[in-house]
């Protein structure tokens, strides 16, 4: 029965690491490997955390920051279709914590009950969140992220074996054996969505040398609200879980490039400490064009999603938004009204991933600090936003909008201002 058993987890583990290896976005790979490793060795919750470093004093501390944290049990609780809202936070590499202590040492952690730590052992457990939560944890197994090259990632730190009645055990040897295969094969995967990443964030760092405004944080942040609102709407209409992970995947990335086009906008104008006169803002607007047209050489659906959503996420619900009907390759009006100005694009010309990236821009615009304008509260943003609703965003989606906002404010606290990335 053992051998009958490891043999099908042994197959699922070759189907996921398959599967895992088509996942290019970073943020998405860890948040799905962690609901795999924990399907593999049946455990209600878990949590994923990345290697970071920041300089302290002038000099550089390694860290392990959370990124996802999973509870069947809790999630259970919820609304259909509300994701659990966990505490961000980070813990340095050290012994004195199980996933600590795991990074430390690059070694898995067995711990059969973390209330009952043997004698002299180096880390300890705090039962802090447990309390926080009303959730008890006992068995914990911790596994460390190391690539071929003894680099570690991260670390999966996953809590409470489940037997077939649903009781919480320890993790077996079979387990420890089965999480090692797994996390070997899904650091390969992580590596290659490590390097497309930085390839992005460098496409993002060159609009940032050009404008300040167009930061690392600002661009996760965006593509991060961007899918959960993607998510929502693929909820209501029902698009099956397959599909709606493949596109996801896509426009997630593809988000992050929104305002690529800014590259060919002149430093006068970008860098510009003010707001922009009339004549400015017309230049300004004509990034939304540059940038689709990098794209113009379809190879792939992140091209074409890449350069709808660079082309019309300035453009609004009611048709007021700008480029308008553009030819991006050209230049030319495609569309256009008695005096040969562009028609702007109205409700659902407009393609569902400018639509969405449209909301998502705004938003972290008004809650981020510019030179010309601080921060504005909660209350005036969401204000703003329902205002807005059905004259520059989409209704349907402006109502999604607000029911994902607890993941919303979780992407967030994950990339706050002051983060590098």
């Amino acid at each position: 029965m053992v051998n009958a058993i490891k043999e099908t987890d042994f197959q699922s583990i070759l189907r996921v690491d398959s599967e895992l290896n088509h996942i290019q976005d970073l943020d998405l790979l860890l948040e799905r490997i962690l609901q795999e490793a924990r399907e593999v060795v049946h455990a209600d919750a878990g949590s994923i955390y990345v290697k970071e470093s920041e300089e302290v004093n002038g000099e550089r501390v390694e860290k392990l920051v959370i990124k996802y944290a999973q509870n069947d049990t809790q999630q259970k609780k919820l609304p259909l279709g509300q994701k659990l809202v966990y505490s961000v936070f980070s813990l340095p590499i050290n012994t004195l914590t199980i996933s600590g202590y795991c990074a430390f040492t690059q070694k898995l952690v067995n711990v059969p009950d973390v209330y009952n730590l043997p004698p002299n052992t180096p880390y300890s457990f705090s039962p802090t969140f447990d309390k926080i939560s009303n959730y008890k944890t006992t068995s914990t197994l911790a596994i460390p992220l190391v690539t071929s090259e003894g680099r570690l990632l991260g670390v999966i730190q996953i809590i409470n074996s489940k037997d077939k009645n649903g009781n919480t055990i320890p993790f077996s040897k079979e387990d420890e054996f089965l999480i090692t295969h797994f996390a070997a094969n899904v650091t390969i995967a992580l590596q290659r969505a490590y390097v497309t990443r930085a390839m992005i964030l460098r496409m993002i760092r060159m609009s940032e040398l050009r404008d300040p405004k167009e930061t690392g944080t600002h661009v996760n942040r965006v593509a991060g609200y961007t899918v959960e609102i993607y998510d929502g709407y693929a909820k209501r209409h029902n698009v099956p879980n397959t599909e709606r992970g493949k596109y996801r995947d896509t426009l997630k990335i593809a988000a992050m490039l929104h305002d690529v086009g800014k590259v060919a906008i002149s430093d006068i104008i970008l860098k510009k400490p003010g707001r922009f006169t009339p004549e400015e803002y017309m230049v300004m607007q004509h990034h939304t064009v540059y940038g689709a047209g990098l794209f113009d050489d379809l190879q792939s659906e992140l091209d074409t999603i890449a350069r709808d959503i660079a082309l019309t996420h300035h453009e609004n619900w009611d048709g007021s938004g700008y480029p308008g009907w553009i030819d991006p390759v050209s230049l030319k009006a495609t569309k256009t009204d008695d005096q040969g100005k562009p028609l702007g694009r109205r409700e659902e010309e407009i393609p569902l991933p400018g639509r969405i990236v449209a909301l998502a821009d705004v938003y972290d615009a008004l809650c981020s600090r510019r030179v010309y304008k601080e921060p504005w509260t909660e209350d005036q943003v969401l204000s703003e936003i329902r205002n807005m609703r059905g004259i520059k965003f989409d209704p349907e989606l402006t109502d999604i909008f607000f029911d994902v906002l607890p993941n919303i404010k979780q992407i967030q606290s994950l990339y706050p201002e002051s983060s590098m990335n």
